[in-house]
């Protein structure tokens, strides 16, 4: 698997530096743009941002490589998701809070009009 989803030489890197140390960000980042009732569209290019940054960190800590896309875009799509679930997590937690008598929870990550 190594050198067609990450160049690391060992999945451990790729996992600590995207996933753990990236998806926190990428969670926190979600959140705060529910929290301040941004569009999900500024989430995407903020998640284009953090990819940049997370290949930079590979880069500069474990020799990654910077010039290939293949690498960003695996990147992109694993704190897209992380930062989506993150940003609807909260967007549940504000619709069902600051409009109990209009939405109740029907999930973690959704909400549904009251009957």
């Amino acid at each position: 698997m190594s050198g067609m989803l990450y160049d690391e030489s060992s999945f451990w890197q790729f996992f600590f530096i995207t996933c753990v140390l990236g998806g926190w960000a990428a969670w926190m980042t979600g959140k705060a743009c529910a929290q301040t009732w941004r569009p999900y569209g500024i989430l995407v290019f903020y998640m284009v941002l953090l990819s940049f940054g997370v290949r930079f960190i590979h880069h500069a800590l474990f020799a990654g490589t910077m010039e290939v896309i293949h690498f960003y875009v695996t990147d992109f799509v694993i704190l897209l998701i992380i930062g989506s679930l993150g940003y609807r997590y909260t967007r549940t937690a504000q619709m069902t809070t600051q409009y109990h008598w209009l939405y109740e929870k029907t999930s973690p990550l959704s909400w549904k009009a009251r009957s």
